[in-house]
């Protein structure tokens, strides 16, 4: 059975209380709603309202112990920080040699790096490991200030963010 949504306007037209069953999700807004009109959300049997476990699907085990915060499992890196960074724009002569040498500023080691032209653009990819101790976001802050307007722009994000976010 599809679980059900109650919405602030489900409480604008409800009576004095709402009762509703363990698989029902009350929206955050409704719950204000709730609380301003003085009406009351309970579950069958009389319980308060207490949100419901979520469904996860079948991969809910394999997800939850491989989320970006947790610690990469078999990492090659032991003690750095993976951080992916992606350059795109005008290509000119230096523009590699720019970013690299704010990499080495910096005392990121290159691991991985791909780079792809078109006339007159490129896009860069890069996979770099931040020594330990070094902080992630001064890192990003210094990278993603490169670059100007017309030039080109730098993104950078964490290694455990980017695997989690293109997982099949």
């Amino acid at each position: 059975m599809p679980r059900r949504f109650i919405t602030a306007e489900d409480v604008r037209r409800s009576g004095g209380e709402i009762v509703v069953d363990a698989e029902t999700v009350v929206t955050p807004q409704a719950l204000e709603a709730a609380a301003a009109a003085g009406v009351a959300i309970r579950q069958a049997g009389g319980q308060p309202y207490a949100e419901p476990v979520p469904d996860r699907g079948p991969d809910a085990a394999l997800a939850t112990s491989h989320l970006p915060h947790l610690p990469e499992p078999n990492s090659d890196l032991s003690g750095m920080t993976g951080v992916v960074v992606t350059v795109v724009g005008r290509n000119r002569p230096g523009v590699l040699a720019e970013i690299t040498t704010t990499l080495a500023g910096a005392n990121a080691d290159v691991r991985d790096i791909s780079q792809r032209t078109l006339p007159d653009y490129f896009h860069l990819v890069l996979t770099v490991a931040l020594q330990s101790g070094s902080e992630f976001e001064s890192f990003k802050q210094c990278m993603e200030c490169m670059g100007g307007q017309d030039d080109y722009v730098v993104r950078v994000m964490h290694e455990r963010v980017f695997r989690f976010m293109h997982r099949i």
